[in-house]
């Protein structure tokens, strides 16, 4: 008879997710990696999370995860105090006492190849995928970098490219809001999990017909629309990203005998959307 798999420990798996998404392929600024956790502990159960929130933590100790795998960092700027009357240090001391430790890839998950914006890229169906900025230093070459280009399966309007957005992505209050005009036809486009007005130059300089990322700006966006850039989607950060929660628990069931869970709680702090009457599209 076979013997069962043994439970990896948390060192194994955080060497796997390592290995996936090394350290060195994250912007300087950044934090990745093990941020808590006893390495010699085993891991049954793993929550994957966009964020490391509260309502996550609930949830990973309402399904038992020994590990959450997290793509936004919980401690991206120094502290001082991790005392349990502050926001951060809540979490970190309840961790701790249920023995859950937690994982980040944030930037390195961004430009891996698959990465964020791959899963993105495949929930509206573009195919022929290529990097929007090309990775350089450690993480360069092999298709990495942040954001995709790609082809659409067939063309649509920019009013009907947005309605698949909002159909295809995790539902939010916000849903997704579009800027250019509706009836423009839209065959290429450009995406990029979470802020992308960083990247609008390249976008424009790509020739997409359209780009779709969160947290655009009022000022930027105006500006590259009115060089003639392409048709712009703004869609809540914390969709765009889920999607990837997908493909790295789809890898951790394949390389390990674990249980993952894909968190879908919406943790968009944006609650309530009202369109302003007779203001959903216009020219």
């Amino acid at each position: 008879m076979t013997e069962p798999a043994a439970v990896p420990t948390v060192r194994q798996v955080v060497d796997a997710l390592d290995g996936r998404y090394p350290r060195n392929w994250a912007e300087s600024w950044d934090r990745v990696g093990l941020v808590l956790g006893e390495f010699e502990h085993a891991v049954a159960r793993v929550l994957c999370v966009v964020d490391c929130v509260p309502e996550t933590v609930d949830q990973a100790l309402e399904v038992g995860a020994d590990l959450i795998v997290a793509h936004h960092p919980l401690l991206l700027k120094p502290v001082s105090s991790i005392a349990p009357d502050t926001f951060k240090g809540r979490i970190v001391h309840r961790l701790i006492r249920a023995e859950v430790a937690l994982f980040t890839a944030h930037t390195n998950a961004d430009v891996a190849n698959p990465g964020v914006s791959d899963a993105l890229a495949a929930r509206l169906g573009l195919t022929g995928l290529r990097p929007l900025a090309p990775a350089e230093g450690a993480a360069a070459g092999g298709g990495r970098g942040a954001g995709r280009i790609g082809e659409l399966a067939e063309p649509l309007t920019l009013a009907e490219l947005t309605a698949l957005a909002a159909a295809r992505l995790p539902a939010t209050a916000g849903g997704v809001r579009a800027a250019g005009d509706p009836g423009r036809v839209i065959r290429t486009m450009a995406v990029c999990g979470g802020a992308g007005d960083s990247f609008l130059t390249e976008a424009a300089r790509a020739g997409v017909d359209a780009y779709l990322c969160a947290d655009l700006r009022h000022h930027p966006a105006g500006e590259h629309l009115a060089n003639d850039g392409p048709a712009l989607l703004d869609a809540a950060h914390w969709a765009t990203e889920r999607p990837w929660l997908d493909d790295v628990a789809a890898w951790l069931r394949a390389e390990f005998p674990v249980d993952v869970v894909v968190s879908d709680l919406d943790t968009d702090p944006w609650t309530v959307h009202t369109a302003s009457a007779h203001k959903e599209t216009h020219p």
